[in-house]
């Protein structure tokens, strides 16, 4: 079976899609990778794989250069000719549906990986977007497979029309290496790390993770707080680089931006935080708990897949700095709760999150689709 892994960028394949590439070469199928050319599409060649560029705005909104953009990838597929199609992300899952439909492959498969910007936020702009791509959702994802990551995402898109039951799969999450992240013992400082790895965007709550940071500094707390992520310029919701620096010099908050080695930054933390307004299933908090830290996130979509309140991890509300803080404060406090939340995420990861499960689940849809094929 010839398969495409299509993405909005070749970082997104590498992180979090290499691991089922590899699996499906090891059982014998062709894989070829698409995705915008970047730092990371080399690593992609040198891992075997054959990668095709396939340059893409993520904000485009010009008809015709959205249309060639439509075409061109028409031709990619009929040229490619696959037995399956695999899409990830908003842009990808819509236009790579159509494009699939068009070129004449027969099976399709969409990950819905998080609703990201659109979806979470109310201003004008996002409900005007929205309008826009649940109709292109509705259209796209007609006759193929729909992967989501948690049951809240599932929920809506059933809600809203825009799949059938018969055609939505639960797979939480995209796989977690257990033997590349393993339990680190907490560093033996009086001051404890917490950390927010993810871009740097409002709606992963950036601006709660700040104030209660503000919170907890005037109150004397021993701790240090770092944003961990790259200011992702390309969404609406990014934090600006203003912002980010005024943040610093006041002192309450580092900015460590993007971290290659993520696992370095785990043997640093003593608490992993993601105070997202909604995820599909946050990879780095079940790659912190398999690293055995103890987390703190919010009561939303895609993060209580995760954490399990008072077993793993503490839950808050979204939105809600004055409660973070609380929660924060509860674990910098009490480094034993820390240790016993670690051991048991790590086992919670074991045995729900790890590559073998999310690889064994993803084939049996690609089998169920080439028998009714």
């Amino acid at each position: 079976m010839k398969i495409i892994y299509f993405a909005n960028t070749d970082w997104y394949l590498y992180n979090f899609r290499l691991n089922l590439a590899e699996a499906m070469r090891a059982l014998g199928h062709e894989v070829v990778l698409v995705s915008p050319p970047g730092e990371y599409s080399e690593r992609l060649q040198a891992a075997g794989f054959r990668w095709i560029s396939f340059p893409l705005t993520r904000k485009g909104i010009n008809p015709l250069v959205e249309l060639n953009t439509l075409n061109r990838l028409i031709r990619i597929y009929a040229q490619e000719n696959p037995d399956l199609v695999h899409h990830f992300t908003v842009k990808c899952v819509t236009y790579g549906s159509l494009a699939a439909k068009r070129a004449g492959v027969r099976n399709i498969v969409n990950a819905i990986t998080g609703l990201g910007y659109v979806f979470v936020e109310n201003n004008i702009l996002a409900k005007l977007l929205r309008l826009v791509v649940r109709g292109l959702y509705r259209q796209a994802m007609r006759e193929t497979q729909v992967i989501f990551q948690n049951p809240d995402d599932k929920r809506l898109f059933l809600e809203m029309g825009l799949v059938q039951e018969n055609q939505s799969v639960l797979i939480r999450g995209s796989g977690i290496d257990m033997d590349r992240f393993v339990p680190l013992p907490e560093p033996e400082t009086s001051t404890a790390l917490v950390v927010l790895p993810a871009r740097i965007l409002w709606n992963k709550g950036v601006g709660e993770f700040v104030k209660a940071a503000y919170i907890l500094r005037d109150e004397g707390l021993p701790a240090r707080f770092a944003l961990v992520g790259v200011a992702d310029s390309g969404n609406p919701a990014a934090v600006s680089l203003t912002q980010l620096c005024e943040w610093q010099k006041e002192g309450v908050v580092e900015w460590w931006g993007w971290q290659e080695d993520i696992k370095a930054v785990f043997a640093m933390a003593h608490i992993v935080c993601l105070p997202s307004y909604r995820e599909g299933v946050p990879r780095v908090l079940a790659e912190a708990a398999a690293a055995g830290r103890a987390l703190v996130a919010t009561d939303a979509p895609g993060c209580r897949e995760i954490v399990r309140e008072g077993e793993n991890g503490l839950l808050v509300p979204p939105r809600d700095a004055a409660t973070l803080a609380n929660a924060l404060r509860k674990l910098i406090q009490d480094p034993a709760l820390r240790r016993a939340m670690g051991q048991r995420g790590r086992k919670i990861v074991e045995a729900e999150f790890s590559n073998e499960r999310v690889v064994s689940a993803t084939l049996a849809v690609y089998d169920r689709l080439n028998k009714t094929g």
